[in-house]
């Protein structure tokens, strides 16, 4: 199972207005990193930075002045995420962006059912909160101490450790075959075979003469059908 997750830094919270100016991406098979990444800084096509968003990852439009647009980066961005969940933290808020820009340039929206939303599945889990990604850092004991400004591939990194102590933690996540190795061992042994024959002289009786009969006289007392009448010990 493949899965992105995924984050954006933008001009502003309107994603009919504002547009990406920061996209990471971190690849997962089977919950667990692969190594692939995608990190693009994107220019916003005269888009100012509002002063909020400035303070929230400190990305200005001077930053951004010779980066890429979004139109040179999608295709890259398509086949990167091409056949996988799609998996952030508050997911409501980037997707409405990676969407916006997808109609910009006529291309397929990102479905719904596509889509994982980690602040969702926080809130069913820690009901009480809070579940911001700096707070679900510190409750699974992530190191966030370099996160100082909001980053798009940092955060997409730490959001997936994240997630996967969502899902159960890191055994929760070896959805791989375990394969047992065994080896067949032969060990030699020396056994010494000895026969045995009639014992010299028979042992003595265990019962007395006194304790046959007693047992004779009891048996007699319990009626023709009695089992014991149908065998004979040899010790009596």
């Amino acid at each position: 199972m493949r899965e992105i997750v995924f984050d954006t830094e933008t001009t502003g919270l309107d994603p009919n207005e504002d547009r990406i100016i920061e996209l990471g991406c971190v690849e997962l098979v089977n919950r667990f990193p692969t190594g692939r990444t995608l990190h693009h800084f994107i220019n916003p096509e005269g888009r100012a930075v509002h002063q909020d968003a400035y303070e929230v990852h400190g990305i200005s439009n001077a930053d951004l002045a010779d980066k890429p647009t979004f139109r040179m980066i999608a295709d890259e961005f398509i086949h990167f995420i091409d056949g996988a969940k799609l998996v952030a933290h508050n997911a409501n808020f980037d997707i409405g962006f990676i969407n916006a820009e997808f109609l910009r340039l006529g291309q397929p929206i990102v479905e719904p059912e596509r889509v994982v939303d980690t602040l969702a599945m926080a809130r069913r889990k820690h009901p009480m909160g809070p579940n911001s990604l700096d707070a679900l850092c510190r409750r699974y004991g992530i190191d966030n101490s370099h996160r100082t400004k909001h980053g798009a591939l940092l955060d997409a990194e730490l959001l997936a450790e994240v997630y996967i102590e969502l899902i159960g933690g890191k055994q929760a996540a070896l959805g791989l075959e375990i394969r047992v190795e065994t080896t067949e061992v032969t060990i030699e042994t020396t056994a010494s075979v000895h026969s045995t024959g009639p014992r010299p002289r028979p042992l003595p009786p265990r019962l007395t003469e006194t304790e046959r009969a007693a047992h004779k006289a009891l048996v007699a007392t319990l009626g023709e059908k009695a089992i014991w009448l149908k065998t004979e010990p040899a010790d009596l």
